[in-house]
């Protein structure tokens, strides 16, 4: 059976600015460390799935969430990164963990 939804209500749009929320909350969270605070561009909506942290603890990860992959530069994301300047890394990451770049 599939979890997959269509994601009409999504809050961002594909091309969109984005912030990767800055928190560290105890227990499992799909969202890594490293790109916590970073700034990157929706670069697809995925759809909506149940919410991986949930399901971690079997609850059934509901309401679903949105997903999305996001587009962030590697210089941004690795303060060291000495690659070319234009290298990009893209992230699957639920709409709970993004905030609109202000």
């Amino acid at each position: 059976m599939s979890t997959y939804t269509e994601a009409p209500n999504h809050l961002y749009k594909i091309g969109e600015k984005v912030k990767v929320i800055q928190t560290s909350p105890p227990g499992h969270r799909r969202t890594p460390a490293y790109i916590r605070g970073s700034v990157g561009i929706i670069e697809r909506i995925c759809g909506s799935y149940p919410n991986p942290e949930e399901l971690a603890y079997g609850f059934d990860g509901l309401p679903k969430r949105v997903l999305y992959r996001v587009s962030f530069k590697q210089v941004d994301v690795w303060p060291n990164y000495t690659g070319p300047s234009n290298d990009r890394i893209e992230m699957e990451i639920f709409e709970h963990w993004l905030s609109p770049l202000e």
